[in-house]
């Protein structure tokens, strides 16, 4: 497909998304890379690479034969333009296999992938470096969604993050890898490639590729444990600019979106005017950013450095000035509230979780109907955080709340409602049986 932009068509971009095989445990579909690959299909490749040259797109799904993948890998990888590539799928490892210093190689599972036939029938990870490596002109950016199953866990949970992608030379590298035992995907495409697609849609200007990946992860919902490559800690480490978007609500100022560093939570400032505001509730005496700036690549860095008094501050006082300019039922205060449910549920703080979640999606149930993705990713939150809450009191006050809301989700799996109502019952019940220990993935 070609875009304008260019003159003399003599520059064309590549964008090539691969679907591995499904990663499934227990008949639930942790990652669905076909899924992926099609929604993703839908953003227009000049979206995808950030600038407006010609450019190709080839989807690889259904692949058995990894010679296949390489041969269109290589053909990507030799344009001269800019490269987007994007891999979706189950991590595996050969059981079999022996390594110098290296251990056991990792692959990108295709179809029909088996544990007995890894080495013949999958992607060697080494391939897509090596590949990667021989790139020589263009801008590369690699964006991976992938989910590794018990062989490749552990040598990635090893290592913290996936090997060879920090050092390729003239490549941005992105990424979520859940492990074996991350939660079912909820709606088909995963959070993370839903939330990169969801902000390339709505930013007036495209955001820079670290600004996607980084209000990607913070936005997604990944479940504990989920490897984020690069990781916020690992921006700041690199100094790599962690920018924000906004205002929220109302346009990007000015003709780009302009990247800021984050520094300490002592002093943090925002190109552009900046109004700061102390936040009253934080014990710590943070500073929450609010009002110009869309605070949300501050929370996720604040969350995920264990900063969680931090984040709740920053958040509350986010949702107050939204609250106060566009109102308590406003699309934007709704989403603030979503955010400070997962920052709850980050600080295993599960009560205030669940109370977020249901009050959200009772909100969009109001505006959006039963059938809205948003409204059954809000009570899917709710449900699993609930789940997660021991304190039988607690349990027992929101849970009448929770089940109203998935009475009303008719489109909702079943089988949620039933454990919902099932739990309720129990919890109701004095000599019932001990509650707390069933674990709902969502």
């Amino acid at each position: 497909m070609g875009f304008g932009g260019v003159s003399g068509g003599q520059r064309r971009g590549h964008v090539m998304l691969l679907a591995g095989d499904a990663a499934v445990r227990r008949g639930g579909v942790l990652v669905a890379p076909g899924v992926n690959v099609a929604a993703l299909a839908m953003v227009p490749a000049d979206a995808l690479l950030g600038c407006g040259v010609p450019a190709d797109m080839v989807c690889l799904e259904g692949v058995r034969d990894p010679n296949t993948v390489l041969a269109r890998l290589r053909v990507a990888v030799g344009a001269e333009g800019p490269l987007f590539v994007y891999v979706s799928g189950r991590l595996t490892a050969d059981r079999r296999g022996r390594g110098h210093g290296r251990g056991r190689g990792l692959f990108v599972a295709l179809a029909g992938t088996t544990a007995a036939s890894v080495r013949y029938t999958s992607l060697p990870w080494e391939w897509l470096l090596g590949e990667l490596r021989s790139r020589t002109a263009g801008e590369t950016t690699v964006v991976v969604d992938l989910v590794a199953d018990k062989a490749a866990w552990p040598l990635v949970e090893e290592t913290g993050t996936l090997p060879g992608l920090a050092g390729l030379t003239g490549v941005e590298a992105f990424g979520v890898v859940g492990g074996p035992g991350a939660p079912a995907a909820v709606g088909g495409v995963s959070g993370y490639t839903r939330q990169w697609i969801d902000q390339l849609r709505r930013a007036p200007v495209r955001p820079s590729n670290v600004e996607l990946h980084v209000l990607a992860a913070g936005s997604a919902g990944l479940a504990p444990g989920t490897l984020v490559v690069p990781s916020a800690r690992e921006l700041e480490t690199r100094s790599v600019p962690v920018p924000v978007l906004g205002p929220v609500p109302g346009p990007v100022p000015g003709p780009a979106p302009v990247p800021v560093f984050v520094p300490a939570p002592e002093s943090v400032a925002f190109a552009g005017t900046t109004r700061v505001v102390e936040a009253a509730d934080a014990v710590t005496g943070a500073v929450a950013v609010v009002g110009t700036e869309d605070p949300r690549a501050r929370l996720h860095a604040l969350a995920v450095g264990g900063r969680h008094t931090e984040a709740d501050a920053l958040a509350r006082a986010w949702e107050r000035w939204v609250v106060e300019r566009s109102g308590h039922a406003s699309a934007e205060a709704v989403q603030c509230g979503e955010i400070r449910a997962d920052l709850a549920r980050m600080a295993g703080d599960f009560a205030s979780a669940t109370r977020l979640w249901t009050a959200a999606g009772q909100a969009r149930l109001a505006s959006q109907g039963p059938d809205a993705a948003e409204v059954q990713d809000a009570a899917a939150g709710a449900l699993y955080c609930w789940t997660q809450l021991k304190d039988r009191a607690g349990a027992l006050e929101l849970g009448p709340a929770l089940v109203g809301l998935l009475r009303a989700l008719p489109s909702l799996d079943p089988d949620r409602l039933r454990l919902a109502e099932r739990r309720l019952e129990t919890l109701r019940t004095p000599a019932g049986a001990p509650y707390g220990s069933r674990v709902v993935r969502s």
